[in-house]
């Protein structure tokens, strides 16, 4: 079983010049036999709001998971994308390289994430030269709100959950 690595949740982080107000949650619809996960508010940081759910295989192991996460963005600030992601890539890949794994990581590259302008990465982990795991990240920023949408599982499970993932990605409404 390969477990998931602590940076695929740690994408909010990266966002945290935050304000104090309430905004509405994105909207997400998740693949059909998907587990929505309910991700539980962090009462000191209610700027935040994250979304997540889980792909269970046939025998209760966790292969895939997808998470949206909005952080507010204070008043005024500029957000560096590029850098942001640049970031959580490199995050993600000393994470991956503490647990024994390798990864090679795509260009940064523009993308769309719902009606906003974004940037995207994936990166392709090796254990041994074996292609074991792949992650997606895509960050997005608005005028006082900032996107992460990320991806990861298992390489098979993630190759065929492709469409399931695209559509969930086209759902999104921010």
């Amino acid at each position: 079983m390969i477990r998931f690595c602590p940076s695929i949740f740690l994408l909010l982080g990266a966002l945290s010049a935050v304000t104090s107000a309430h905004a509405d949650a994105p909207v997400v619809t998740w693949p059909h036999g998907w587990q929505v996960e309910a991700v539980p508010q962090d009462p000191a940081n209610a700027q935040v709001s994250r979304q997540r759910a889980v792909k269970i295989d046939q025998g209760g192991t966790p292969v895939m998971v997808m998470e949206l996460t909005m952080t507010q963005v204070q008043s005024g600030h500029q957000v560096n994308l590029e850098g942001v992601l640049l970031e959580m890539r490199k995050s993600v890949q000393k994470d991956f390289f503490q647990g024994g794994y390798q990864s090679v990581c795509n260009k940064i590259h523009p993308t769309r994430l719902s009606r906003l302008e974004a940037l995207e990465t994936t990166c392709t982990i090796t254990q041994n030269g074996r292609h074991v795991l792949s992650q997606t990240l895509v960050a997005a920023v608005d005028a006082d709100k900032a996107y992460v949408f990320s991806c990861a599982g298992q390489a098979e499970a993630y190759k065929a959950s492709q469409t399931e993932i695209d559509a969930a990605r086209n759902s999104l409404k921010l």
